[in-house]
C-alpha cells in the first residue's frame, strides 16, 4: 500500500511540474514555441507565435483555416488572373476532381508545421498535385509527351494561382517582342501631399535640447519639411513627446504604404501586433552586422532625412548578404541606375525597390510604391508583366528568370538557356489555329 501511495505522490508531483513549466510561458510570454505542433514555413515563420491569426477559432475546422487563409491572401489572389479560381471547384461538373484534390481549401496543398515539405517558394506544396487533373495532358497537347508531373511548375512553365505572363495567347502575343526595350516605361511617383507650406530650419517645434542637433538639418532638407511636415507631427507635442515614433505615426500619411508592408516579411509581425522583426530572426542570408537590427518604416527611411534613394538600395543592402544583393553594384541595373539618375530621371533608375517593391496605382491614379516584397518574389514569373516587361521582352524575361547562376550574378549577362514555353505555344497555335481565339 505505502507503495502505491509512492508511485501515485511522485505521478501527481510530476503532473504539477509539467504543468508549471507549461504554464510558464504562458504567464510570462516568453518561449511559447514549446506549444508549437511543428516548425512554421519559411513564409509563416515570423508570425509562428501568434497562433490566432490562423487558429482564429479553437474549435474551427477546415472553414475556419480557409477563411484565416483569405483573410490575409485574399485580396492577392483576387488581384491575379487565376487559373483555378476557388469557383472551379464549387461547379458540380468538377466534383470528381475535388474527390480526388480538394483544392477548395488552401490547406490541401499547403499545409503549415511540416517544415520538412516545404518548397522553393517558402510553402508546403506536394510534387504531384497536378497529376490529380490533368493526368491525360499528354493526349491533348503533343508538346506535353514525356515531361514528368513534377515539372509543371519549374520556371517558364505553369503557376498554379497566378498564369498572367505564361498564357498561351499571351506567350503568342509577346513572343516577338525585342530582349531590351528601346525606352523604359516605369510610372513615376505622385508628389507627396502637402500639410502647408514647406518649412525652414529655424520653423521646427522640437524640444529645446534639438536646437543644436544635426538632425534640425537634416530634417530641414527633407521631403517632410518640405511638404509642411514638422517634428510635432511625428514626435506629438512637447508635453507628450515620443521619442521614437513607430509605423502607426507614419501611417497618418501614408496608410496605402503602411498596408502593404504588413503583407510582406518585413512588416506582418507588425500587422500581427507582434514585435518588430529582427534581421537575425530571417531565414535568408543575412549580414551578421545587421543582426540586431529591426524592421519598421526608418529602417529603411531615415525618419528626417527621408532619403528614397538610399532605402531604394543602400538599406536592401545594409540587411541582406545574398550573392544576388552583392553583385548589384556590378550589374547592368546599377548601370542603368547611374545614367538615370545622371540625365535627371530618377523614376528610371532600376534599383531593388524597382523589382521587389514595384510601383502601384490606387484608386485615383495616384501612384505608390508597393511595400510588399513579397507580392512578386516567389515564384518569380509573377514579376514578368509588372516589372521586367517594362523593360525587356517576354522570352528574355523568362529565360532571365529561369537561370539561377544569371540571378546570383544579378543578371550580369545573357540567359544561358532557353526556356520553350513560346516555341511550344506557336507550335501549337500552327497545329490548331483558332484554338486559343476565346482567350485572346
Amino acid at each position: 500500500m505505502n507503495k502505491s501511495y509512492l508511485l501515485w505522490g511522485i505521478w501527481l508531483v510530476a503532473m504539477i511540474a509539467a504543468g508549471v513549466w507549461l504554464a510558464r510561458p504562458l504567464i510570462t510570454q516568453e518561449n511559447q514555441s514549446v506549444f508549437l505542433a511543428g516548425d512554421m514555413s519559411s513564409g509563416h515563420h515570423q508570425i509562428e507565435l501568434a497562433c490566432s491569426s490562423c487558429h482564429i477559432s479553437p474549435f474551427g475546422g477546415s472553414e475556419v483555416i480557409q477563411e484565416a487563409c483569405v483573410n490575409c491572401h485574399g485580396a492577392e489572389l483576387d488581384a491575379v488572373s487565376d487559373s483555378h479560381p476557388g469557383k472551379k471547384f464549387i461547379d458540380p461538373r468538377n466534383a470528381d476532381r475535388v474527390e480526388k484534390l480538394d483544392a477548395r481549401y488552401c490547406v490541401t496543398c499547403h499545409r503549415e508545421h511540416q517544415l520538412e515539405r516545404t518548397r522553393e517558394m517558402g510553402v508546403t506544396l506536394p510534387q504531384d498535385f497536378c497529376f490529380h487533373c490533368h493526368e491525360d495532358i499528354a493526349e491533348q497537347r503533343e508538346t506535353h509527351r514525356d515531361m514528368d508531373f513534377d515539372s509543371c511548375a519549374s520556371a517558364g512553365c505553369h503557376n498554379y494561382h497566378d498564369n498572367s505572363a505564361l498564357y498561351e495567347d499571351f506567350l503568342l502575343r509577346h513572343g516577338g517582342d525585342p530582349w531590351l526595350n528601346e525606352m523604359r516605361r516605369v510610372a513615376a511617383l505622385t508628389p507627396a501631399l502637402r500639410k502647408s507650406e514647406p518649412l525652414e530650419t529655424g520653423q521646427y517645434d522640437a524640444p529645446q535640447l534639438l536646437a543644436d542637433s544635426a538632425v534640425v538639418e537634416h530634417w530641414s532638407l527633407s521631403a517632410h519639411a518640405a511638404a509642411g511636415i514638422n517634428c510635432s507631427d511625428c514626435h506629438n507635442a512637447v508635453e507628450n513627446w515620443q521619442p521614437r515614433p513607430g509605423p502607426e505615426k507614419c501611417m497618418g500619411c501614408h496608410q496605402a504604404e503602411v498596408d502593404s508592408f504588413g503583407q510582406g516579411k518585413h512588416g506582418m509581425r507588425f500587422a500581427q501586433g507582434l514585435a518588430a522583426m529582427a534581421v537575425k530572426d530571417a531565414r535568408s542570408q543575412m549580414r551578421g552586422d545587421a543582426a540586431h537590427e529591426t524592421l519598421s518604416c526608418s529602417s529603411c527611411h531615415g525618419p528626417h532625412d527621408t532619403d528614397t534613394r538610399f532605402a531604394a538600395v543602400q538599406a536592401c543592402q545594409g540587411c541582406h548578404d545574398s550573392e544576388h544583393v552583392r553583385q548589384y553594384d556590378n550589374s547592368p541595373h546599377a548601370k542603368a541606375s547611374a545614367q538615370a539618375l545622371a540625365a535627371g530621371r530618377a523614376h528610371e533608375a532600376v534599383t531593388c525597390a524597382t523589382c521587389h517593391m514595384p510601383r502601384m496605382e490606387t484608386e485615383g491614379g495616384v501612384v505608390q510604391v508597393n511595400h510588399n516584397q513579397s507580392e512578386n518574389l516567389r515564384p518569380n514569373e509573377k514579376m514578368i508583366r509588372p516589372v521586367c516587361m517594362n523593360c525587356h521582352g517576354l522570352g528574355f524575361a523568362i529565360d532571365a528568370l529561369a537561370d539561377r547562376a544569371l540571378i546570383e550574378s544579378n543578371f550580369n549577362g545573357r540567359p544561358a538557356q532557353k526556356i520553350p514555353s513560346i516555341e511550344m505555344a506557336r507550335e501549337r497555335a500552327a497545329r490548331a489555329p483558332g484554338l486559343d481565339e476565346a482567350y485572346r
